[in-house]
C-alpha cells in the first residue's frame, strides 16, 4: 500500500499542552479546517475524561463530514459506551482503545502479567466491536514494551477485530533507527498484521518525533498520528506539516504519498496557532516565518543561471501566495 494515512489528533493529544484552553467552539473551527485539509482521521477527544470533551466530540461528529472521527477510549466498557454515544451521529466513526503494555505493566519475565495483558487487549475489541466496526488499538508506553510481548498483544488485538494498530512512543524515548526497527519487527514477527494498518504515535521529548514517525514510515508503518504545528503534551507531538511535507517532497525515497490538501497546510497552522495561543516559532519548519526567507544572497551562479534555486519547497505548496523572502 503506497499511501499513507494522516490521523490528525491536534484536538485531543494537541489539547493537552499546558495553558492551552480551546473552547468548543474554536475546537469545532479547527475540526472544520481539518476537514479542509483533508486529513484521514480526525481525533476529537476523550469523551470519558469530563463532560465538555463529550459534548466536543459529539458536536464534532454530528457537524463534521467527509473525513473518519474518533475518540479515545481506554480499554474499559464505560468508556467504550460513552465513546459510542458520542460518536452516535458522525457518518464514519472510529474508536481508539489503549490498554497498559510498558514494562511497569508487564515486567520481563512475568508470565502471568503477560497473560494478563493480552486477556485485557482481547476483551477491550472484543467489546468495541458490539458498538464500532472502525476499532484502532494502542498499547500504551509500546516503545519500551517487550517485544515478545507487545507481538502477542498486537495478535490478539487483530484476532478480536482491531483493523488499525498503533505503536506510541508515548513518553519520546526511542531514537529513529531503534524504532524503525521495532516497526519492521512488528511486521515480520506479529502473524496476523496483514489484516491491520500499522500506526505510530510518536512524541518530541528529544526532538525526535518527526524523525522517528518518518523511520517508520520507510520500515512499514502506513499511518502517522500528528498534529498541527507540532503542538501537544510536554514538548509535542510530530508535527503534521513536517510530516506531509517530508513525504511530497522525498516521494523518491518513502514511495508513499498521502491525500492531504497541502495548500491549506499555512491556514491550518495559522488557526491552530491562533486559537491555542501558541506562538509557531520563525524558524519552525514549513510554517514558520523564515521557512522560505532567504539571509544569504547567492550570486550569480549556476542556480541562477539554470532558473533554480537553493530552496526545494515552493510558498504555493503549502497556500502561502506570496514569497517569504522579503
Amino acid at each position: 500500500m503506497n499511501r499513507l494515512l494522516i490521523f490528525d489528533t491536534t484536538l485531543r493529544d494537541g489539547g493537552h499542552c499546558r495553558g492551552s484552553g480551546v473552547p468548543a467552539k474554536d475546537k469545532l473551527e479547527i475540526a472544520r479546517q481539518l476537514a479542509r485539509l483533508q486529513v484521514d482521521v480526525i481525533e476529537a477527544g476523550f469523551p470519558s475524561i469530563s463532560g465538555e470533551d463529550f459534548l466536543c466530540v459529539q458536536e464534532i461528529a454530528e457537524s463534521v463530514s467527509g473525513v473518519k472521527v474518533a475518540a479515545l477510549a481506554r480499554g474499559v466498557p464505560k468508556d467504550i459506551e460513552l465513546a459510542a454515544k458520542a460518536l452516535e451521529k458522525a457518518s464514519a466513526p472510529r474508536i481508539h482503545l489503549y490498554t497498559a503494555s510498558g514494562k511497569a505493566k508487564v515486567p520481563a519475565g512475568n508470565s502471568n502479567a503477560r497473560r494478563e495483558a493480552v486477556k485485557s487487549a482481547r476483551e477491550a475489541v472484543l467489546f468495541g466491536k458490539k458498538f464500532f466496526d472502525d476499532i484502532e488499538f494502542s498499547p500504551l508506553d509500546a516503545s519500551r514494551t517487550e517485544e515478545a510481548v507487545l507481538v502477542d498483544l498486537l495478535e490478539a488485538a487483530i484476532e478480536a477485530g482491531a483493523a488499525t494498530i498503533n505503536i506510541s512512543d508515548t513518553v519520546g524515548y526511542s531514537v529513529p533507527e531503534q524504532f524503525g526497527d521495532l516497526i519492521a519487527h512488528l511486521r515480520e514477527n506479529v502473524k496476523n498484521i496483514d489484516r491491520a494498518v500499522l500506526s505510530v504515535h510518536c512524541h518530541n521529548d528529544l526532538g525526535l518525533a518527526v524523525a522517528n514517525s518518518l523511520a517508520a514510515v520507510k520500515a512499514g508503518a502506513r499511518q502517522v498520528e500528528c498534529t498541527v504545528n507540532g503542538i501537544g503534551e510536554r514538548a509535542g507531538n510530530a508535527a503534521l506539516e513536517e510530516i506531509v511535507m517530508a513525504i511530497n517532497s522525498r516521494r523518491d525515497y518513502f514511495g508513499v504519498k498521502t491525500g492531504v490538501n497541502s495548500r491549506e497546510i499555512s491556514r491550518s497552522s495559522e488557526l491552530v496557532s491562533r486559537l491555542t495561543g501558541y506562538a509557531v516559532p520563525q524558524n519552525k519548519a514549513v510554517v514558520g516565518k523564515n521557512a522560505f526567507r532567504q539571509g544569504l544572497k547567492i550570486p550569480d551562479n549556476a542556480f541562477q543561471k539554470s532558473g533554480e534555486t537553493i530552496q526545494f519547497m515552493n510558498p504555493a505548496r503549502i497556500g502561502v501566495e506570496t514569497s517569504r523572502e522579503n
